[in-house]
């Protein structure tokens, strides 16, 4: 994958995550079928603010795989 792609795809889950934590999303699928789909499959017993924690971890995971494929290219598989 290419430092292209891989931003990217980087930028695509970010936004997402932070349309769930920041804009409004975790409300909007508290409670819902899809948000054992979009978030986890545990997540429709979960409320609005356990699927905010959840996407505040998400976020941080990825950001740490996003550096770490940054600097080492092997590790983009990963990604």
């Amino acid at each position: 994958m290419s430092l292209t792609e891989l931003t990217i795809a980087y930028l695509i889950n970010l936004v997402f995550w932070l349309w769930i934590v920041r804009w409004g999303g975790a409300e909007w699928l508290e409670g819902t079928f899809t948000s054992g789909f979009l978030v986890h499959i545990f997540a429709p017993r979960w409320s609005a603010d356990g699927i905010k924690l959840f996407g505040w971890g998400a976020i941080l995971i990825s950001t740490i795989l996003f550096t770490v494929a940054v600097f080492f290219p092997d590790y983009r598989a990963f990604f």
